[in-house]
């Protein structure tokens, strides 16, 4: 190859590199986009007070024994007794349902470390809104106990309140955010981002209490006491002052 070749060549080969050179030393500018002003972020929240209509009872039984399958059986029994009993008053339509619930079996040991008696527990959940119809089966139902007792807001009843707590809810946060925007200088606002959640207050079961199990007799109605619940609305966002 001649000398005058490779010039071309190498000219060739510079002005090829010399834009990707100059991009490499190029400074790197990076642009930082500010957040708004005026902006504002703020929560408000509504809570209607609702009558509990859906009553929740925990029947529960524990044997135990030297034999395994004797304390299984016995456990069989009592489940067995306590459903055939709740079946004859369930009703469709969440008036009265029967749940079975757990069954369990576990060994028991001596302090060699040695197997020495079996222990076992089941229970049977009845829920519903016919109170009635399930405290007067808890007062016959012989072969469990009642270990809790529940009421709360069954689905439906919170189902019909939760879109006017949610519009109470929107309501506060929009008059705060107009409090806020005439406590600035500003005269209106616009929402930018919200978020409305429902809370349906619902308790946790708590254990029944033995001393109201003990004063009613056999075959008597459970006492029954609702009371209410509540449902919450809660609204969480930001606006734009202007």
């Amino acid at each position: 190859m001649t000398n005058s070749m490779n010039k071309k060549v190498l000219a060739l080969v510079l002005a090829a590199s010399l834009p990707m050179l100059a991009a490499a030393q190029a400074p790197i500018v990076q642009t930082v986009q500010k957040d708004p002003e005026g902006v504002v972020s703020l929560s408000s929240s509504a809570t209607v007070q609702v009558p509990n209509d859906w009553i929740t009872v925990q029947f529960s039984t524990s044997k135990e024994g030297v034999d395994a399958n004797a304390v299984q059986a016995a456990l069989k029994d009592a489940l067995a007794t306590a459903l055939a009993q709740s079946r004859q008053v369930a009703k469709p339509d969440g008036h009265v349902e029967v749940q079975g619930g757990g069954f369990s079996l576990q060994p028991r040991f001596n302090n060699k470390g040695v197997v020495n008696g079996w222990s076992g527990t089941t229970s049977l959940t009845v829920q519903g809104r016919d109170m009635g119809t399930i405290a007067e089966l808890a007062g016959r139902i012989q072969s469990m106990t009642v270990g809790n007792l529940d009421y709360s807001v069954s689905r439906e009843a919170r189902e019909k309140v939760e879109g006017d707590v949610a519009a109470q809810a929107i309501a506060r946060f929009r008059a705060k955010a107009a409090d806020y925007a005439k406590a600035f200088g500003f005269a209106t606002f616009v929402v930018r981002e919200a978020n409305v959640g429902i809370d349906n207050g619902q308790p946790t079961p708590r254990p029944f209490r033995a001393k109201i199990a003990m004063a009613a007799n056999v075959g008597d109605a459970l006492p029954v006491e609702a009371g209410s619940g509540t449902v919450t609305a809660n609204v969480n966002g930001s606006v734009q002052l202007k």
